[in-house]
């Protein structure tokens, strides 16, 4: 399609939540996704099919902002995977979806060994 179609795309926060979340997971040494409330300091690994609630995306004047909660692989190195992370998601979504990002930001909920 080398046509241009008049109009505007909009693609929803939950769209998006499902590629950053699919991203994510093929990521060395992310075991899983975790929901943002940890509850008595215990985090809870979600199901690959509630991938979303580990993703919150918000809107900003300059693009995207994706909060990513993650559970890693014990042994692995937070830093290096972090950055594993930020690099994927940016890449799933800039040329995947096509959408402006403010940034990504990684929270690593727990450390666990892998099964």
């Amino acid at each position: 399609m080398l046509d241009k179609i008049p109009g505007d795309l909009h693609i929803a926060n939950d769209v998006l939540a499902d590629i950053a979340g699919n991203a994510a997971l093929e990521c060395y040494g992310v075991v899983g996704m975790s929901s943002p409330a940890v509850t008595d300091g215990i985090a809870k690994l979600l199901p690959n099919s509630r991938l979303r609630r580990g993703v919150k995306v918000s809107q900003t004047e300059a693009g995207a902002h994706i909060d990513l909660y993650v559970i890693i692989e014990h042994g692995t190195n937070i830093s290096a995977i972090s950055q594993n992370l930020s690099d994927a998601v940016t890449f799933a979504l800039t040329n995947y979806a096509g959408v402006a990002l403010d940034g990504v930001e990684i929270h690593v909920q727990g450390v666990r060994v892998r099964d």
